[in-house]
C-alpha cells in the first residue's frame, strides 16, 4: 500500500516536467512573436544542438534540453 502510494505521488510530480517539453518549432513561433511585439524587424532565431557554439544569445531551450534557440540582430 505505501509502495503503491509513493508510485503515484512520484507520478503526479514527473507529469507536471513532462508536460513542459515544447516542440522547437513552436516555441521558436512564440519567441517570434514576442520579439517582433517589441518593435524588432531584423533579427534570426536559430534551432541549434544544445553543445553547438553560438553566434548570438541564447532566448530558450526545447526539445527536452537537448537544443536551444539563438537570437540575433540585425539581418
Amino acid at each position: 500500500m505505501v509502495k503503491t502510494a509513493l508510485a503515484l505521488l512520484l507520478a503526479l510530480a514527473i507529469t507536471p516536467a513532462l508536460a513542459q517539453v515544447k516542440d522547437c518549432e513552436e516555441l521558436k513561433g512564440e519567441i517570434d512573436a514576442k520579439i517582433k511585439k517589441n518593435g524588432v524587424q531584423e533579427f534570426t532565431l536559430t534551432i541549434v544542438d544544445k553543445d553547438a557554439a553560438e553566434d548570438g544569445k541564447v532566448v530558450g531551450t526545447c526539445g527536452g534540453g537537448t537544443k536551444k534557440i539563438v537570437y540575433k540582430r540585425g539581418g
